[in-house]
């Protein structure tokens, strides 16, 4: 099937008559009516009545020249879409934990993209979370976060699942909190110095293939009476700073974030444990020039609050 016969054909459907067609086309009549026949020939069919006064379609010919029309319609689409040269969509997807000095390296991230169209896709939530996005949606990178007596066990079960992985940071929680709460004041703070206030906590901590009630557990200790569970991260900023009697246990946040919302960092003297941030791509990815972007920031981050 020659493309470029079909387009005479086109033209002389459209024009009624060999002559205005080759006109048009710029190309000489004989050859314009050459490609009719050669069609014809490779098709087995007529397409075109010769008359006095030019051309007319036959039944059969109104029909090829409609699936004609569909046929180079959609090889125009192909030529636009990967024609040589032409820009193509960049596109960047990662999940991760909510983490303050994340979000900050995203948003630099975000400065840098070029004027080139591109798609990015960014979603907070927790580590089993982001394995399913990666696995069932397609998310090229993931960072996932574990407490450090985990870390044999995730370790174990991203190389089952064929993922790279490389650490970020290592780091323990410290509290953020107004620095209108009391406990800003004092100079060392206790696990039980925090049995009168209120904690603010994220809905979904998740180990896979553990009992949510043990993590839970682990996660959020016993003595503390009252409890705001939350999904969005940007409420928590909202809560802290206009209720003095709260607290939350974070990752290290940017002192402008501190700042916006009149918040302070503390440590507590007796938490020991150590979490783990770490980087997750498929094998065999290769990361893009976005994904090696968004990780020069994510060092930048790391570097200036951790």
């Amino acid at each position: 099937m020659n493309l470029l016969h079909m387009k005479y054909a086109l033209e002389v459907a459209k024009s009624g008559s060999i002559n205005k067609a080759a006109e048009v086309l710029m190309v000489a009549a004989p050859n314009v009516s050459r490609s009719i026949k050669e069609l014809e020939t490779d098709f087995g069919i007529t397409i075109f009545e010769r008359t006095q006064n030019g051309t007319k379609l036959t039944p059969e010919g109104e029909e090829f020249i409609n699936y004609a029309k569909g046929v180079l319609r959609q090889i125009d689409e192909i030529e636009r879409f990967y024609k040589t040269g032409a820009p193509k969509k960049q596109k960047f997807s990662i999940s991760v934990p909510r983490a303050c000095y994340i979000s900050e390296a995203f948003a630099n991230f975000s400065k840098s993209l070029s004027k080139e169209a591109a798609e990015v896709f960014y979603k907070e939530t927790n580590s089993q979370r982001t394995i399913h996005n990666m696995t069932e949606h397609d998310y090229k990178l993931g960072i996932i976060r574990y407490a450090e007596n985990y870390d044999k066990y995730f370790k174990s079960m991203l190389e089952e699942k064929g993922f790279q992985y490389e650490l970020v940071t290592e780091f323990t929680y410290s509290l953020i909190m107004s620095a209108d709460n009391p406990l800003a004041k004092k100079e060392v703070i206790t696990f039980d110095d925090l049995t009168e206030y209120i904690e603010i906590a994220h809905a979904d901590p998740y180990v896979p293939s553990m009992p949510l009630s043990k993590v839970v557990k682990e996660e959020l200790p016993d003595n503390i009476d009252r409890r705001i569970f939350i999904f969005e991260r940007a409420s928590q900023f909202d809560l802290l700073s206009l209720n003095p009697e709260t607290f939350m246990w974070v990752s290290p946040a940017p002192q402008s974030l501190l700042e916006r919302y009149n918040l302070v960092l503390k440590k507590c003297a007796d938490n020991k444990k150590v979490y783990k941030d770490v980087l997750i791509y498929k094998n065999g990815y290769k990361l893009s020039k976005l994904d090696r972007q968004f990780i020069t920031e994510l060092c930048e981050s790391k570097r200036k609050h951790i």
